[in-house]
Parts: structure tokens; C-alpha cells; sequence
């Protein structure tokens, strides 16, 4: 087996598995549950920081298969980089959305303040209920896929850089715990909240569950093909893996900081979720350096 057919298995195994099991408990959940998916988002942004700081960043500045470091300024140029797009391609989808959403006015908070909200499940429930022509339901569906691939593409991102880097540094990703496989492991735990929070609205919207979950699952396929671009990036050279790491980097923060925090702490208004936050940060330090 080829080592970038393992990636794609692996990355699979995270994203459509790890999302389409977050399905089947958001399934099982009451429509009320908002304090539960809060947290969980919680204790999952707090894990995806600590990939970010203490494996992402790290491995952007000092590449496996490089003997010096790699120049500061091309990292944090990556991370801005990284930053800006996902912003630009998020304002882009929520304009797209919003104008046809009628609670959507200049009094409506700038974030996301419902789960539907986040993953634009209620733009497409708005044309459900409309009966609109089958174009104008196929351009919601794509909005609310867009919209979910923009959280998944980086994830995916992370995985095939982190196992070109092992590649690179002689590690035989296919007999031993590999860096890659543990990433692969924390992105698909992180994975299990994040598709409770596209599973939940669904259902609430009306969507059958068996079709709920299934959507669900399928929306972690952006994640294989995120791992297909890391992992041939990174296969450049130590600019190109640093380049890679870090751009996944800038959008990761983007993502936890500008949607997930947001999210969690709109969802249930506590210090709980800080607590949460710190949990899945402290976890995800034993995961990676156990």
C-alpha cells in the first residue's frame, strides 16, 4: 500500500468516520441540548489548540527532514495567510446566505448565535419550506457544504503534513504510532462535536435522522481532500511542509476562535466552557507528547 492511499484511509477513518459518529449522538440528543454541544465544541477547540501550538507551529518552524529553522516571517506569513482566506471565503458564504434569511438584520449578532446558524442549515430549511425549484435547493446545499468544508479542508490539511513529516524523517508511518496517526486521532475525536452540531439542526429542521447522519458523514469528505493537498505540499521540501503546517495553522485559529468560542459560549452562556477549553488543551498536550 502506498503511503499517500494510507493517508486518504486514515484521514477517511477521521473525517467521515469521526463526524458521521457525532451524527448518530446528535441523533440520540433532544433538540434541547445546547449546554451539552456547547461544551463538547468547548473541549474540542480546546484540543485543536493545542495541535496547533505545540505540534503545528512547532513543526512549521523547525521541519523534520530540514537541519535549521525555518525563517519566522514565512511561519507567521502561512498563519496570516491561512487567517485571511478562511475569513474571506466565510464573509463570502455568510453574504451569499444571509440576505435571504429574514431574521438576519443589522441587529443580529455578527456570529453565528444558533447551530443552524453556524453550518447555514437554516438557509437551506428556508428554501425546504418555500418549495423552491430544485436549483435554488441544490445552491442552499452547496452554501451549507461550503460552509462545513471550510472547517474540515484545514483539518484534513494537518493530517497529510504531519505524516509527509514523518516520511521525511524515516518514520515507517505503516508499524509504528506516527505523528500523523495521532493527529489523525485528535482531528477525529474533535470530529464527534462538530458533527453533533451539524446533525442536531437538521433533524430540529426536520430531515429524517437516517438522512441526517448521512449528511453528516459525508460532510468529513473535505477532510480526505485537505490530506491530499498537506501531504503533496509538504512532499516539496522543508518550505513547502513548513509552508503547509502553517497555513493549516492560520486557519484552524481562525476556525476556533472565530466560530467554534463564538458558538459554544452563544450556546450556553457560562464559565463552563472555559473550563472545557482548557481540559481538551491539557489533553491534547498528554496525547501528542505521551
Amino acid at each position: 500500500m502506498s503511503t499517500l492511499v494510507f493517508v486518504i484511509i486514515v484521514t477517511a477513518i477521521a473525517g467521515v468516520g469521526g463526524t458521521g459518529l457525532g451524527g448518530i449522538i446528535g441523533a440520540l440528543f433532544k433538540k434541547d441540548s445546547n449546554k451539552r454541544v456547547s461544551l463538547l465544541l468547548s473541549f474540542a477547540a480546546g484540543i485543536m489548540l493545542s495541535i496547533v501550538c505545540f505540534e503545528l507551529i512547532l513543526g512549521a518552524l523547525y521541519p523534520e527532514n530540514s537541519s535549521s529553522q525555518t525563517n519566522v516571517f514565512i511561519v507567521v506569513g502561512g498563519i496570516i495567510f491561512g487567517v485571511l482566506l478562511i475569513y474571506v471565503l466565510n464573509y463570502l458564504i455568510d453574504k451569499k446566505s444571509n440576505i435571504e434569511l429574514a431574521h438576519i438584520d443589522k441587529n443580529h449578532p455578527k456570529t453565528a448565535d444558533e447551530l443552524d446558524e453556524l453550518i447555514h442549515s437554516d438557509h437551506l430549511q428556508k428554501h425546504i419550506n418555500n418549495k423552491d425549484s430544485k436549483t435554488k435547493l441544490f445552491v442552499a446545499g452547496i452554501v451549507m457544504a461550503s460552509a462545513i468544508a471550510l472547517h474540515n479542508l484545514p483539518e484534513g490539511m494537518t493530517i497529510g503534513a504531519s505524516f509527509i513529516s514523518d516520511v521525511s524523517s524515516g518514520v515507517n508511518i505503516n508499524t509504528r504510532l506516527s505523528s500523523g496517526i495521532i493527529m489523525a486521532f485528535l482531528i477525529g475525536f474533535h470530529n464527534i462535536p462538530e458533527g453533533m452540531s451539524i446533525a442536531v439542526p437538521l433533524i430540529s429542521g426536520g430531515m429524517s435522522k437516517p438522512k441526517a447522519i448521512f449528511v453528516t458523514a459525508m460532510s468529513g469528505a473535505p477532510t480526505v481532500i485537505g490530506a491530499i493537498l498537506g501531504y503533496v505540499i509538504g512532499d516539496i521540501g522543508p518550505i513547502g511542509l513548513s509552508l503547509s503546517l502553517s497555513f493549516a495553522s492560520g486557519a484552524m485559529i481562525y476556525v476556533v476562535f472565530g466560530e467554534i468560542l463564538p458558538q459554544a459560549i452563544l450556546m450556553y452562556k457560562s464559565k463552563l466552557p472555559t473550563f472545557f477549553i482548557v481540559i481538551g488543551m491539557l489533553l491534547g498536550l498528554i496525547i501528542i507528547y505521551i
